[in-house]
């Protein structure tokens, strides 16, 4: 108990509780500029980041804010409040604990900012507001410490570039400020220490024991999986009978959609009325509230979920978790089996269920990486710049700048430590007047130069910049509520509610419900007593296949016997190896067959969704460059089934990088994903408004706007600071170009074309795929003439 006080101390003999070794040497390190803590769910990491917190605030001394705790999610910075002030009521400690989220009453916001408590509960969002004021100094000059909770969720995203960058401010505002980063799943502790620390200063990084082997286990089912799809209708009966069986059941799936459907069957099938409840983002903040304090009072024995219960709060007696689908990615299954067994030193128990065929491979390919503790990621690129841009907005919000301060400032923080000063100088004039092709707009005139010190031009743009402060991007969601002034459900994308007609029926919140109009961008809707919805398309994320499980899983179809596979799986594997050959991580097998009147290729690239769905875009352009007439294509996760009226012999030619990547600019020039992806960028570094005075703009109107500027940059300004960003984020995320790359230089070459038959077992299931995509060219003029020709023929014309 060193350097505990003694009210502390006392609180944990009380309780019979013996600190853990990594609580203590968190109390030993409490002087270190930076600090990573990496322990399991349930070993007790928050309470680690906080006792350097509570030993020093004990005495009552400080006055103002002490410690700021960053949470990437609202309900885990409530839930951390309620968590703090039992003990610290408890021990009769004199400190003042708040939280501060976007669901903040406004005179709440306002007594914190004139008299902040000693903790601060809050998000990334929050905080990036907090530093905008003018009395920014006044409300931090005492800080000492900030611990970012669940750091890896950040770490990997905007949110994250933002939180880095407001911790640069927060440095100059108060000197020698420590900080603490908290997590249970990190792949690169090194990579994610150097966010931490303020560049280049060191940062200490301490794990803690990881604890014993979770119990993780594919979920045994008679009946195999379906070839195709993501729904996993054929495992309800098996996974109720675990709900059954287990006080509480987290069963996560990847998608809202298919959590809703999922749900839905299971309630169906529910015949007993066990008490099961589903939580996703897109659900009303009420609904999700309600099912949050029934699983914490136990009232729940199954929840249907997503990512939205992925991170750190403590929801109850949970004693099973359920991964609906392949996880994609290992360490997002970490994170969701710790959720299981919330205690240290307690096994978590999970259970995986593959919605098809060959999610059998890919779930066992994870499972021997979970248990190997191979974890998953990529390495990050450099801080975006239009991250930077907001920052820069912030930063005139709160005050004049000297350009030069605030860019050493920013290279503090550890995603921009690389940013150059041309980069910088690039960002600074963009926001300052728009960029060449818009300088002449008075609306994009923002700063202005004034005695050495950059300000913003009008002072009343404060309040807009402060309303758009955010990276996270609203998928034009529309509310759904009851008609009649009812309660609202949730939210669906305004793009499938376009495609509503009144009397459809959708689900949202495990309930049935029709379509009755449009009202005030509202969707209206009455109860039904249907049971076969339409299903609205909500915004969740697909993930694509990381690149490591690809690769192990690339390996394991190389081991040729496969004892851990069920034997429908292991028979099929065998009857492809029989056929053609299974793919390996050095070459890249190509099938081509005929099949059902036309020709066929299948490439098994194992490059991720995304990127082979960017190959089917590419090849089938190729294709029609050398006459081979490509009709349309699918693909998967690993791979991609391409179909036309002239047969391949060697794809090889093909997959020409550079023509790929001139055939990539050319389709980005003047696609819907540049679009799109450009809003997204341009929303984010302050072009456009979401939000203003009175009013948010709709996803329609902000899409036309955004639509409009982005042709005009294409035509005047090519080199747009937004278009440069914006191709750049394209080619990452959207059409993954990178893994196509990866590719290449994995196979070096080595492009095997097997001429078969017929259809092989591997590639059968892409027959049932959802998802394809049309060719338009020169294949349906030449389908169109021969048609055209026996008609004439029929006609006795010809």
């Amino acid at each position: 108990m060193a350097n505990l006080p003694p009210e502390i101390g006392a609180w944990f003999d009380a309780r019979g509780w013996e600190i853990h070794p990594h609580q203590r040497a968190m109390l030993a390190r409490a002087a270190d500029p930076a600090t990573l803590l990496i322990a399991p769910t349930g070993g007790g990491k928050t309470l680690a980041g906080f006792l350097p917190t509570l030993a020093e605030l004990a005495d009552g001394g400080h006055v103002g804010l002490h410690t700021l705790y960053v949470s990437p999610l609202k309900a885990l910075a409530a839930d951390m409040k309620r968590n703090l002030l039992m003990p610290v009521t408890e021990m009769g400690l004199p400190i003042r604990i708040d939280d501060r989220s976007g669901d903040t009453p406004a005179s709440r916001k306002r007594a914190q900012r004139a008299d902040p408590p000693h903790i601060l509960l809050t998000t990334p969002e929050s905080l990036a507001l907090l530093i905008s004021y003018p009395d920014a100094p006044h409300i931090f000059r005492g800080l000492k410490r900030v611990v970012i909770d669940e750091v890896h969720a950040l770490a990997e995203s905007k949110r994250g570039d933002q939180l880095f960058l407001a911790l640069s401010r927060l440095e100059t505002l108060a000197p020698g400020l420590r900080r603490v980063g908290l997590s249970a799943t990190v792949d690169r502790p090194e990579e994610i220490a150097s966010l931490i620390a303020r560049h280049p200063a060191p940062c200490t990084i301490l794990e803690a024991d990881p604890g014993p082997a979770p119990d993780i286990d594919m979920l045994r089912i008679d009946d195999a999986p379906p070839w195709s799809g993501g729904g996993a209708a054929y495992a309800i009966p098996a996974v109720l009978e675990e709900v059954r069986k287990h006080r509480t059941t987290l069963i996560f799936h990847n998608t809202r959609a298919q959590a809703e459907i999922f749900f839905h069957n299971l309630w169906l099938a529910n015949d007993e009325g066990l008490p099961i409840g589903i939580h996703h983002g897109s659900l009303a903040r009420e609904q999700r509230e309600r099912v949050e304090k029934a699983m914490v009072a136990g009232e729940l024995r199954g929840i249907v979920c997503t990512g939205s219960l992925d991170l750190g709060l403590d929801w109850g007696d949970v004693d099973l978790v359920i991964q609906v689908g392949a996880p994609k990615n290992v360490k997002r299954l970490i994170q969701r089996i710790g959720r299981a067994n919330h205690r240290y030193n307690a096994p978590s128990k999970a259970r995986l269920v593959p919605a098809n065929r060959f999610e059998v491979v890919e779930c066992q390919a994870a499972l021997e990486a979970a248990r190997e503790g191979d974890l998953d990621g990529e390495p990050r690129g450099p801080g975006p710049l239009d991250v930077l841009c907001q920052h820069i907005l912030i930063a005139a919000c709160a005050a004049p700048f000297d350009e030069e301060a605030l860019y050493h400032e920013v290279k503090s923080a550890g995603p921009y430590a690389g940013l150059t000063r041309a980069q910088f100088d690039d960002c600074l004039s963009f926001v300052a007047t728009g960029g060449y092709a818009l300088r002449a707009y008075d609306r994009w005139q923002r700063l202005i130069a004034r005695d050495g010190l950059w300000q913003l031009r009008d002072p009343r743009a404060a309040a807009r910049i402060r309303m758009n402060i955010g990276t996270i991007q609203d998928s034009d969601l529309l509310k759904v509520r009851m008609r009649g002034r009812g309660p609202a459900l949730g939210e669906i994308e305004e793009a499938f509610a376009a495609s509503l007609t009144p009397g459809d029926t959708f689900l949202i919140g495990g309930k049935i419900v029709r379509y009755e109009g449009l009202r005030e961008m509202t969707v209206e809707v009455t109860r039904d007593k249907g049971r076969k919805p339409k299903v609205a398309t909500f915004s969740g994320t697909k993930f694509a296949t990381s690149t490591q499980l690809s690769e192990r899983i690339l390996r394991m179809l190389q081991a040729g016997a496969w004892p851990d596979l069920p034997a429908h799986t292991r028979d099929w594997l065998a009857l492809q190896q029989e056929m053609s050959r299974l793919p390996d991580a050095d070459s890249l097998l190509v099938e081509s067959f005929p099949h059902d009147g036309r020709e066929h290729i299948c490439v098994y690239g194992f490059a991720g969704r995304n990127a082979q769905q960017t190959l089917g875009l590419l090849l089938t352009k190729r294709m029609e460059e050398e006459g081979l007439a490509p009709l349309g294509f699918v693909a998967t996760d690993y791979a991609t089934l391409i179909w036309g009226l002239d047969p391949v012999q060697d794809a090889a030619p093909l997959f020409d990088l550079d023509r790929l990547r001139a055939g990539l600019d050319g389709w980005l020039a003047g696609n819907a994903v540049m679009k799109r992806t450009f809003r997204a960028v341009a929303t984010i570094a302050g072009l456009i408004e979401r939000n203003t005075v009175g009013q948010k703009k709709s996803g329609r109107q902000a899409t036309f706007s955004s639509d409009i500027l982005y042709d005009t940059l294409a035509k005047y300004d090519p080199d747009h600071l937004l278009l440069r960003i914006t191709r750049d984020e394209a080619m990452r995320g959207l059409v993954d170009f990178a893994r196509i790359e990866e590719m290449a230089a994995r196979v070096q070459g080595h492009i095997e074309t097997r001429r078969l038959p017929r259809v092989t077992p591997l590639a059968a299931p892409l027959f049932l795929e959802v998802g394809k995509v049309p060719v338009s060219g020169a294949a349906e003029e030449r389908l169109l003439r021969e048609e055209t020709e026996r008609l004439m023929q029929a006609a006795g014309l010809a």
